[in-house]
């Protein structure tokens, strides 16, 4: 007797719990194939202005994450099928070859993504198969929202009054068991797992400065869940930390995880409630709940707005014609040779890790954007290139909201680099871990070190110019 037969793709939603296409894939298949294709046009492709598409901090870290969802699918009796090259062509031949009735699939929003699903739909329609799309990204399902797409508020406040209070969030789905899966009855070559050089990139050693040693996969995932929620307890004081700059503890880290989908929104949230109901509620556990809502509002606003959020002009349509596609000041800022220590130790850290705080990453923008007057889309892209979270939406929304082109009331936000730099690291802590030649500087002069007369630097062993670059921007700017 034919068997139903069905291909789950997974994309960036590489976990099992809360899988609503996973889930759908078993109730409507009698046997499931799951597949991830490796694109090589985001893997080993470039941007527009030259950089990697996906570095190697987060090629390594979605490595790492199929190859534990293979793990994973394997001790259930299944199997993940990888495969690298042109996803809508990969999987248009297996399903041909395998004689699947559907393609299930988590519906990306941006356009590259769109694009390759809406190429795959058409490749299957020619021989009467389809995809049937979920959802897998977001906190709130957009059928519960009290607004369609088009009609998101355009400020987050708003966005925020209309729905925290008032629509509930639904239930994590389950895990599959291994009842859940029956044996192939067809041969399915289960594929190799590249490695980071196969893509061209270099292969490297994690950083021990790193604030974290992030590990892909839904496995870790659910391992620092545990240990943020309830064996470290670190929650209640997360919104007290969250702008700190050093250690794993000072902010949750799930980012990484939740762009690649080895986390669910929707878990974190019912640990949250969970948390609350068990341990205690307050500020902090809302505010982490606070930065999930900001998520889901980037993601409306790349839907709303489509290719707007990543143009000159964002979401406004109002280019700052002041802003120029400077290669040579992008490159300096891209070095950390800046001469301002705040900026210049928050992109040492991001060229050395993949990684930055969210209170780094809005001062470096600012300062690329307002006091350098670079083109926003070419920090964005680097950004792109080397974040281990990177996520379209968030990423490209929050350039725009810094560069004065996206949802933001504000006319002119502005970074007062100094303030915040004595603000987040007054001793200096910060810049002397990733700035080394800054090490004998005492706190008042650490983040102002074109401020110190010659005189005084030879006391400190150091010299401007030759152990520290001399500053882009005098600080004098910031007084």
């Amino acid at each position: 007797m034919k068997k139903n037969r069905v291909i789950v793709w997974f994309r960036k939603d590489l976990r099992l719990h809360d899988n609503e296409a996973l889930q759908d894939a078993l109730k409507h298949g009698e046997e499931v194939i799951p597949v991830y294709v490796f694109d090589t046009r985001v893997f080993g492709g470039t941007t527009k202005f030259g950089f990697p598409k996906t570095g190697k901090y987060r090629t390594k870290f979605v490595i790492e994450s199929v190859q534990d969802l293979r793990n994973n699918l394997r001790a259930l009796g299944s199997e993940l099928y990888v495969r690298v090259g042109i996803p809508e062509q990969i999987i248009f031949e297996l399903a041909q070859k395998a004689k699947t009735s559907w393609v299930f699939c988590n519906r990306e929003r941006t356009e590259e993504e769109v694009r390759v699903q809406d190429a795959l739909e058409q490749n299957l329609w020619s021989v009467g198969q389809e995809v049937r799309f979920s959802r897998g990204k977001m906190l709130y399902y957009t059928s519960d929202l009290p607004f369609p797409v088009t009609h998101t508020p355009d400020i987050f406040t708003h966005f925020r009054k209309e729905v925290e209070r008032f629509i509930p969030i639904r239930e994590v789905l389950p895990t599959p068991t291994k009842e859940d899966f029956e044996p192939l009855t067809i041969d399915v070559e289960a594929g190799s797992i590249p490695s980071v050089s196969d893509f061209g990139l270099s292969e490297f050693e994690s950083e021990k400065r790193a604030v974290l040693t992030f590990k892909g996969g839904e496995t870790a995932a659910l391992q620092r869940l545990q240990y943020y929620f309830w064996e470290s307890g670190c929650i209640e004081n997360y919104k007290n930390t969250r702008n700190e700059l050093i250690g794993a503890d000072y902010s949750s880290k799930f980012s990484p995880w939740l762009s690649q989908g080895c986390l669910s929104p929707k878990l974190i949230y019912a640990e949250l409630k969970k948390y609350e109901e068990e341990k205690t509620k307050n500020d902090s556990t809302y505010w982490l709940f606070f930065e999930l809502l900001w998520r889901d509002f980037f993601r409306l606003i790349g839907k709303k707005y489509g290719n707007k959020i990543f143009q000159k002009g964002g979401i406004v349509e109002q280019p700052e014609p002041a802003l120029k596609d400077d290669r040579q000041l992008l490159q300096v800022w891209i070095e950390g040779r800046t001469g301002v220590p705040f900026i210049d130790a928050n992109m040492k850290e991001l060229a050395l890790t993949g990684f930055m705080s969210n209170r780094g990453r809005q001062n470096v923008a600012s300062f690329l954007v307002k006091d350098l007057l670079v083109n926003w889309q070419m920090g964005a892209e680097y950004f792109e290139s080397l974040l281990l979270d990177y996520d379209p939406c968030s990423n490209w929304g929050n350039w725009n909201y810094i560069a004065g082109v996206g949802s933001d009331p504000r006319e002119n936000r502005y970074f007062n680099i100094l303030a915040q730099a004595k603000r987040y690291d007054a001793k200096g802590k910060y810049v002397k871990l990733w700035l080394p030649a800054l090490k004998n500087l005492p706190p008042d002069k650490v983040h102002r070190p074109d401020a110190i007369p010659l005189k005084e630097q030879k006391s400190y062993n150091f010299h401007i110019g030759e152990d520290y670059p001399k500053s882009m921007i005098s600080t004098e700017r910031w007084i």
